[in-house]
């Protein structure tokens, strides 16, 4: 799976680079968001202007970092749109992570 990272002030920006996060590369997904967080990573900005589309199981993986990050940090999530905005919003994760319009109102959320 492509992603790209960058660090600002100590917090991970996470950009998946796929269009659709589902079953077909989900594990790769939570491999990745997994080894992030192995390195020390525990305040992350996940960035999902690249997707369209998200599905049960790309959900799980998000909800599975959360788990794993516990106390320790957050996730917030920014640029969601349109059907990847609504899935989170259907399955009710919108009341579980926080969403942000931009990847510097994200950052300074922290």
């Amino acid at each position: 799976m492509d992603i790209e990272t960058e660090e600002k002030n100590g917090i991970l920006i996470v950009r998946p680079q796929e269009m659709r996060i589902d079953a077909s590369n989900a594990l790769e997904f939570k491999a990745a968001m997994l080894e992030i967080v192995g390195n020390g990573y525990v305040n992350l900005v996940v960035a999902l202007a690249s997707l369209k589309f998200i599905d049960s199981s790309g959900l799980g993986v998000l909800v599975s970092v959360m788990k794993t990050i516990g106390s320790r940090g957050e996730i917030k999530l920014c640029e969601a749109e349109g059907d990847v905005k609504s899935i989170f919003e259907l399955t009710r994760l919108d009341k579980i992570f926080s969403f942000y319009h931009s990847e510097s109102e994200a950052l300074n959320s922290f």
